[in-house]
């Protein structure tokens, strides 16, 4: 596939992180850009209103007309999350076309620039969107195409004018290994996606065969103590390459040094809060001073950061009440935010929403989540969200709630979490989960801010 061919696109997933993104890609380069998805979404929404024609019935007889016929002007994406019998998808299997995934086309967009791509099973969207503010903020520059939505910039693909361009590296379904980038940023190897490896050596081995894919003279960025041979190793811990130091929280900011062999920061102030976004901030220093990047430029850049949505976002601030959202959905992700709300709020009661995401990863990890989740004083369990599977005979979230210690505990549906969150009023709210957990938000922060 020769992307200077390309005419039109027809994306069969649209609306999901990347993939809109592309979406957005290529309408800005002048492209005829349209797709499917199943729901309408916020972000289908934003889609339709700069442009992007969207469908929301699964029916072939909604292809445009342009794209019903197989020549090399026209390009299909599609999304792995798509089932096998989607009439549009089986459509352009149909006729002929080739079908390429997201990752194979960022693959096909960055082998001619200068990639920065971050990898890791979490970590990855905060550190790939900390990196590419850097590079915008400092004057530096750089196209994105991200996890999230950045909230400095209120969009997932950023367009810059030169040949830098930073990507962020799913390693689910082994999408990453398209990729062949200048410098990897590796944030995390924990066990995931077991529906997909089967067990966690073979996730491993993954990761090892995208650090051996970085091209000749390039550099390998990983948190200290993963697999890895070689490359730059960071920690928040000390004694690493690159490192954080003096880690304090002040008036609710988490500030901290850096230092490496060459260079020291004094007195940053991180934009977000979370000693696991410290973690994220030290490998994006890291990475930015390496394309030189001037050391007073990335310290405002931090600063003037504002985190991702759905990443350790504050919804609510006062005096009386904090409410804070979190996309957290592996045991490690929600130990990160439990003990960084802990750190900054010490002395408030903490009350969690939790809504498990995918019936395998129930299964897999039901010890993990009952460990970390045992940390809050107060917890709504939420039904799983099954996202692309069936259930599992045996696995719910009462599964979980039976290994834990704390009493204050329950089950409910979305409904009864939002009744009872009006009746409690708590003063410290944690709503996390990669589900559809993000409908109770706008509920949620009504009730909070109108007490």
């Amino acid at each position: 596939m020769e992307l200077n061919n390309i005419q039109r696109v027809y994306l069969v997933g649209i609306g999901g992180i990347g993939m809109s993104g592309l979406a957005r890609y290529f309408a800005h380069l002048g492209y005829i850009v349209c797709g499917y998805d199943k729901t309408p979404t916020d972000l289908t929404d934003a889609l339709r209103n700069e442009g992007i024609q969207v469908v929301f019935d699964d029916s072939s007889e909604l292809i445009p007309k342009s794209f019903r016929d197989n020549d090399e002007g026209t390009l299909i994406i599609y999304t792995p999350a798509i089932p096998k019998d989607s009439d549009i998808l089986n459509f352009f299997q149909r006729k002929g076309f080739n079908l390429y995934k997201r990752s194979q086309v960022l693959g096909l967009i960055s082998k001619s620039k200068f990639t920065i791509a971050v990898a890791g099973t979490h970590g990855k969207t905060t550190t790939s969107c900390m990196v590419a503010h850097i590079l915008k903020d400092s004057g530096t520059d750089c196209s994105a195409f991200l996890g999230g939505i950045a909230s400095n910039y209120q969009t997932n693909v950023l367009f810059g004018n030169n040949d830098i361009v930073v990507v962020e590296a799913d390693e689910y379904d082994r999408s990453f290994l398209t990729l062949y980038p200048d410098t990897a940023i590796i944030t995390s190897m924990d066990a995931d996606h077991l529906d997909i490896y089967g067990d966690h050596s073979q996730l491993t081995e993954s990761f090892q065969l995208f650090a051996g894919q970085i091209k000749s003279g390039g550099t390998l960025i990983h948190y200290k103590g993963l697999p890895l041979n070689g490359g730059v190793n960071y920690s928040i811990d000390g004694d690493a390459d690159a490192m954080a130091l003096n880690i304090r929280v002040e008036n609710g900011d988490f500030y901290f040094d850096f230092k490496n062999s060459q260079t020291s920061i004094a007195n940053i102030k991180l934009g977000i809060a979370g000693l696991h976004n410290i973690a994220n901030a030290v490998a994006a220093i890291e990475a930015t001073l390496r394309l030189g990047v001037d050391v007073e430029l990335i310290k405002a850049a931090l600063t003037s950061f504002k985190g991702v949505k759905r990443r350790f976002e504050y919804i609510v601030k006062n005096d009386r009440h904090i409410y804070i959202d979190d996309y957290a959905h592996h045991p490690e992700e929600l130990r990160a935010a439990i003990s960084s709300i802990k750190k900054l709020y010490p002395y408030k009661k903490l009350t969690a929403i939790f809504q498990p995401h995918l019936y395998t990863r129930t299964r897999d990890f039901a010890d993990g989540f009952a460990e970390v989740l045992d940390i809050v004083d107060e917890l709504i369990m939420l039904d799983i969200y099954p996202a692309r599977e069936l259930p599992i005979e045996g696995v719910d979230s009462v599964m979980i709630l039976d290994k834990m210690k704390l009493t204050n505990k329950q089950l409910c549906g979305k409904q009864e979490a939002i009744a009872l969150i009006k009746f409690e009023k708590p003063e410290l709210l944690l709503s996390v989960g990669a589900g559809d957990i993000d409908t109770l938000v706008q509920p949620l922060k009504s009730i909070l801010e109108n007490v």
